[in-house]
């Protein structure tokens, strides 16, 4: 291992090995057995692969399902100075050929195959007159025909344990329940296989579940509050309101893309790209778009639909946050999306067995919804992990909501459904409940029956909830061929008896600012006094970038940045000590970052011997603010912004003239008064003060006399 360490280090630039890591690289390298790999988005996974690729003989391949999956890491290892390349339908038939005889002459460390390409016969007589280290399946779940991915061709897979017995397998993914995990090792024939499983908790996202009232307006006041320039993926169930929903942010001043099926795959693909490349977008988008894209500075995911299931809302959610700093997961959600989930589940194909298992899934998911207990807790429980405590960054944790007891008026809502014997949706039962005097409920002699009327006391808001959470679990059915006519189902039966209980959430004012800062610090907050510096760095790697063709994260990750603007190193010897950067790019790289660091080598110093208040507050200062509009705007006393200038003329970085304001002709009587005073020998300015008769505040005088002590 001590390679794996020295590679770890010195060509991906961490010092320490993650989770399971090392275990599962030396499982590998040890070719005793195949390994299975579960580690949430952002873990590391690749690791896992790719350094044991490095050290063994021959070329890793890796089975990945998307191109835009294996092109984003292909040139992520090219930036490392690893010789990886991919064969995919993008390429020319020269490039291929090209790549083709790289790999023949034992000139790649890693290839990157489709599972559709990797199974054409001319491939796997390519890969048998090769040397073969490994063999990387991606995206492991899709073999499963229960999971939220199948894709049949995966399961077809198995044909490598046939062709190539001797070479190891590692299958990986970040979600897999205990019957997904089976049916891993199952298809892909993993031999004598060892299960890793990491921790599936994703800490630093903030998850936040709500019942969707106001459309697009809702999304927008979450974006706008919380994300106003930074990007996101925001996932809807239809292509209809996937366009909708991207041309209402447009139309609010966000730069949106659509992003799903039914577009053109050049168009999808520029979308694509402009999302990967800029830091504003948000692509509004069907579950078509995500798999593979390892943006790491995606700082929120909404969903504005339902998604299937807990499978499916965890891996999209996952797609926020993959460098560690503070994300939002936040769902709005309608009933109307239960309904059409459950359609889609009934109209399927699927035998009835598998039909059982679907809505099995979209019951635990609606579960998450409606819970008033830890969102996390539930979430890791599916997943087969403990968590012993609740996690304090999700709503119900932030913000725990009340539940009501509302079984007489649930009761009321069925018996409204039987006495107009089932042919009728919902807003024509709660007008009967209400007592509506309509001409269409006289018409049908609703007005003179039994449970007219009896729903008086409740809002029809609240009658609205009632009927919705009685939809959402299962006590009446929407039956779209009937006018979307509510039916009673056998489970509403011990309800109507009141052998059990009724409860709906109260809602609740939810926090100011979804992420919870407490139980998600980023690794290094960016003060105004760093802004220069950053949106220098920032200004270089989108220039680096665009010449490369690449987008900006694989030059360097937002999180290594930060780093940087932290410690500030100034030569080659202190950068390539910046997490994710190695020897290669600092090699590469490191002069002309070094070089813009060191334009900042006077704040540099200052910051070595300032407080970060007092860095604050001359940052202000040095924006043309007075010192009252500094403490107004920090919440702090006069005379602390003026110990703070006082600080930076001690120390030679700011001129008494421009602290005080003064002429020099009133800054040399001051030093005069001083000093006849013993001011020199004591430090003591109340003499000082009095003997100018207290024309000058306590402040000013602080700063004109800290240059008595000023140094370099």
């Amino acid at each position: 291992m001590e390679k794996a360490q020295k590679i770890l280090k010195e060509v991906f630039g961490y010092s320490e090995f993650r989770h399971h890591q090392k275990k599962i690289i030396q499982t590998v390298l040890a070719r005793k057995s195949d390994v299975l790999v579960l580690m949430p988005t952002g873990g590391g996974k690749s690791l896992c692969y790719q350094i044991p690729s490095l050290i063994m003989r021959g070329t890793g391949i890796v089975v990945s399902p998307l191109i835009a999956l294996m092109q984003d890491q292909v040139e992520a290892l090219q930036q490392l100075g690893i010789k990886a390349d991919f064969i995919n339908s993008s390429q020319t038939v020269k490039q291929t050929k090209e790549v083709k005889e790289r790999l023949f002459n034992g000139e790649l460390d890693m290839l990157y195959l489709s599972p559709e390409r990797l199974l054409k016969d001319e491939t796997i007589e390519l890969l048998q007159s090769i040397d073969i280290s490994l063999f990387a399946i991606d995206e492991a779940h899709c073999v499963s025909e229960w999971g939220h991915d199948f894709r049949r061709v995966y399961q077809e897979l198995k044909i490598l344990s046939k062709e190539f017995p001797d070479v190891p397998k590692i299958a990986l993914t970040a979600t897999a329940d205990e019957k997904i995990k089976k049916e891993i090792v199952k298809q892909l024939i993993l031999k004598d296989a060892k299960t890793f499983v990491n921790s599936f908790d994703r800490s630093n996202i903030y998850y936040e579940i709500t019942e969707r009232d106001s459309g697009n307006q809702q999304l927008y006041d979450f974006i706008k509050k919380n994300h106003p320039n930074e990007a996101g993926i925001v996932y809807c169930l239809s292509r209809k309101k996937v366009e909708a929903t991207a041309d209402f942010l447009n139309k609010k001043g966000r730069k949106a893309l659509p992003y799903h099926a039914g577009m053109k795959a050049s168009i999808r693909a520029e979308y694509q790209k402009k999302f990967l490349v800029e830091d504003d977008v948000i692509i509004v988008a069907t579950i078509a778009f995500g798999m593979g894209i390892d943006k790491p500075n995606v700082r929120f995911v909404a969903h504005f639909s339902l998604p299937k299931n807990i499978e499916s809302y965890y891996q999209e959610t996952g797609r926020a946050g993959r460098d560690g700093q503070p994300s939002n997961a936040w769902m709005a959600y309608g009933y109307q999306d239960v309904v059409l989930l459950r359609q889609f589940i009934t109209g399927s194909n699927a035998e009835d067995a598998h039909k059982r298992v679907l809505n099995n899934k979209l019951d635990s998911l609606i579960d998450l919804c409606e819970q008033s207990s830890c969102r996390r807790q539930t979430i890791l429980g599916y997943f087969g992990e403990e968590l012993k405590e609740p996690c304090g960054n999700c709503d119900n944790c932030k913000n725990p909501p009340e539940k009501i007891d509302v079984t007489e008026a649930a009761q009321k809502c069925l018996s409204a459904v039987h006495r107009t014997e089932q042919r009728f949706g919902m807003m024509y039962l709660i007008d009967v409940l209400s007592g509506k005097d309509d001409e269409k409920i006289k018409k049908n002699g609703h007005d003179k029956i039994s449970v007219f009327g009896i729903g008086k006391c409740e809002t029809k808001t609240c009658l609205r909830t009632i009927f919705r959470q009685l939809i959402t679990h299962q006590y009446l059915y929407v039956d779209e061929d009937q006018f979307n006519a509510l039916t009673l189902t056998d489970k509403c039966r011990n309800l109507l008896k009141g052998k059990e209980k009724f409860f709906i959430k109260k809602e609740t004012k939810k926090p100011n600012s979804p992420i919870s800062k407490e139980n998600a610090k980023p690794a290094y907050e960016l003060k105004n006094y760093d802004l220069p510096l950053w949106d220098a760095l920032k200004e270089l790697r989108t220039e680096l970038a665009t010449e490369q063709g690449v987008p900006p994260y694989i030059i360097f990750s937002d999180a290594s940045m930060l780093q940087m603007v932290k410690t500030r190193p100034g030569d080659h010897d202190q950068f390539k000590y910046i997490t994710g950067v190695g020897e290669f790019k600092s090699e590469k790289y490191g002069g002309r970052f070094c070089e813009v660091i060191n334009k900042f080598a006077n704040q540099q110093k200052v910051n070595a011997r300032l407080s970060g208040n007092s860095k604050e507050t001359i940052y202000l200062f040095n924006q043309g603010k007075t010192a009252d509009e500094i403490a107004q705007e920090r919440d702090i006393n006069l005379n602390t912004v003026y110990s703070h200038l006082a600080d930076a003329v001690k120390f030679g970085t700011l001129k008494i003239t421009d602290a005080v304001g003064l002429p020099q002709d009133e800054i040399d009587e001051i030093i005069q008064v001083a000093e006849i005073s013993g001011y020199l020998e004591d430090n003591k300015l109340k003499p000082v003060y009095e003997m100018l008769d207290g024309e000058y505040d306590y402040g000013v005088l602080r700063c004109v006399l800290a240059g008595l002590s000023s140094h370099d």
